[in-house]
């Protein structure tokens, strides 16, 4: 596996002064899979703003020491990154925090404007400074200069999402509210919940609702903005229905933790009935069903409950490590995966294995983790593939920027599995992508290149960094 995930939101407001900032922290433990790049907290205490944010994982960021300097208050924000806009450095980490003439803002966002060049270039143009590389701080831009002729600020979030493009999904603190948006299309999901005590959470996953206690509630609609403030809880409505429901299929394959449950469906539940498919689409005869942790194991189980071949454990992960992915370079990549995964000998050995895994996109960690089962004493290894080929690029959160890297690009599915070292590889057909679901409403470009918004002109991730090294240039 070698794909960039996005990042996860959390949004708390509390009717009495709490350690809401100790309650983040957890939440964003419960979101750590989403993106491990940078975090961020900040605290509303009855209108100050506190805040703590660097590069790192939640319990790295957040020490001891560290939530102790947070003050309690009555509203958090907090944000896990991996940048799919924006280089990795302390100035794009999350939650943004800005200062205008009608009151303070912090901003958290996950996903990906599809739009964000067009807009920085005009407000550039218009005197705006960037002190970023994000398109967070365009989407910050655009609710503040709303914000200067509306009478509040949900007012101007509704304004603005009339020129954001693409995906985001938003948790926003002003002084005395806390909102949330969900894109027209829904690209990412975004969900509530409440706590017996009266605190109201925001979450971009529901098993990061359970993490801090709290009930959930339900899922935003698409195009949706809750407002949470001093007139109680406000459901907006007027960006809904506009756009068709196009919730990112990755989300349900690899992106969610299992446990989580997104627009009413079980993530686990998915992922159970891709292996299914596959057991049907591709069988094999093999003697064990082995998945590749942590997200093809619900596959893997799937395969197995659907063919009858006994699961069972063949590779153990270390727990320690983040996703391989977490390096961009190569050889980082390979270096991790190393010391990510063992095989079980004893489990392998001698045997025909199913080998079940979310996706390939380069074929490179694919290859490795083959080859850990060869010399593990693997006799056959059938690689099953719980995603279809990735063909086009994303453009609303997943870091595939390029048809260039993507081996099923230039590669058949027979050239792939002799690449990787498989016996026979089969992938999870497009037409079934909906029954993982139980119905449409989802984005699948990435596969089948259906783009619902305009592609944009420049894709490159670090497209604000090079123009930025120009204007220095000059």
């Amino acid at each position: 596996m070698d794909l960039h995930e996005e990042c996860g939101v959390l949004g708390i407001i509390s009717p009495v002064a709490a350690d809401v900032a100790g309650m983040a922290y957890y939440g964003l433990y419960a979101l750590q899979h989403r993106g491990q790049e940078s975090c961020g907290i900040v605290v509303n205490d009855d209108g100050v703003f506190s805040s703590h944010k660097d590069l790192g994982l939640v319990s790295e960021v957040f020490s001891a020491d560290a939530l102790v300097r947070l003050p309690q208050g009555n509203m958090a924000v907090g944000h896990v990154r991996y940048g799919t806009t924006g280089g990795t450095n302390r100035n794009n980490c999350q939650p943004i925090e800005v200062n205008h003439q009608k009151g303070k803002m912090a901003l958290a966002h996950n996903g990906n404007l599809s739009n964000a060049a067009v807009l920085r270039n005009a407000l550039e143009l218009s005197g705006a400074i960037f002190h970023t590389t994000s398109d967070t701080e365009t989407i910050a831009y655009i609710v503040t200069r709303e914000r200067l002729r509306t009478p509040s600020i949900e007012d101007a979030l509704s304004a603005a999402m009339d020129t954001l493009d693409g995906a985001y999904s938003l948790v926003l603190m002003s002084s005395q509210k806390l909102i949330c948006a969900r894109d027209p299309y829904g690209f990412r999901p975004l969900c509530y919940g409440r706590t017996r005590d009266g605190m109201y959470v925001a979450a971009s996953e529901s098993c990061a609702l359970k993490a801090v206690g709290a009930e959930f509630v339900r899922d935003l609609e698409p195009g949706e903005i809750l407002v949470f403030g001093p007139e109680g809880l406000v459901s907006r409505r007027e960006h809904c229905g506009k756009k068709p429901k196009k919730t990112c299929i990755f989300e349900y394959i690899y992106f969610a933790r299992p446990d989580s449950v997104i627009d009413g469906v079980s993530v686990h539940g998915a992922r159970v009935q891709a292996g299914r498919i596959l057991a049907r689409t591709h069988p094999a005869q093999a003697d064990i069903v082995v998945g590749v942790p942590d997200s093809g194991l619900d596959g893997a189980l799937g395969f197995s409950m659907e063919s009858g071949i006994p699961y069972g454990i063949g590779l153990i992960k270390n727990k320690y490590i983040g996703r391989t992915f977490i390096s961009p370079g190569q050889d980082e990549r390979l270096d991790q995966v190393k010391i990510k995964l063992s095989a079980i000998e004893e489990s392998v050995r001698g045997k025909r294995v199913v080998l079940i895994d979310d996706s390939i996109v380069r074929g490179t960690t694919s290859g490795r983790i083959v080859r850990l089962l060869r010399e593990a004493g693997a006799k056959e290894i059938h690689m099953r593939i719980s995603s279809p080929p990735f063909l086009n690029p994303c453009y609303y959160g997943t870091d595939i920027d390029s048809r260039e890297n993507l081996i099923a690009c230039h590669h058949s599915v027979a050239e792939t599995a002799e690449i990787i070292g498989a016996d026979s590889l089969g992938y999870l057909p497009v037409p079934q992508l909906g029954a993982l679901i139980g119905g449409s409403g989802y984005c699948s470009a990435c596969f089948d290149g259906d783009y619902p918004t305009t592609v944009p002109a420049d894709t490159r991730k670090d497209r604000f960094e090079q123009k930025l090294s120009q204007k220095r240039a000059q």
